[in-house]
């Protein structure tokens, strides 16, 4: 074989590679958001993230702590330090 027939088949097999991932990630998008009705469902509590609110303030202590910032996580405030 000769090297541009190597190239060409690498280039190929890796084309085909990326094709697939995306029609793998594609399949797992969806173009609807929401509709009324299901956002009930979508506001229990078992659909939060974290269960514990002391595990989740814990969290956000470390987070702000590494970031150096603070904010932006809840209600009020917009992450200046006026609220």
């Amino acid at each position: 074989m000769t090297p541009m027939t190597t190239s060409f088949k690498a280039r190929a097999k890796s084309a085909a590679t990326v094709l697939t991932l995306l029609a793998l990630l594609g399949g797992c998008s969806t173009d609807n958001p929401p509709q009324a009705w299901e956002k009930g469902s979508l506001a229990k509590p078992a659909m939060k993230m974290s269960q514990d609110n002391l595990e989740q303030r814990f969290d956000e202590h470390i987070y702000t702590s590494k970031e150096a910032a603070s904010g932006g996580s809840g209600v009020g405030g917009g992450g200046c330090g006026c609220n």
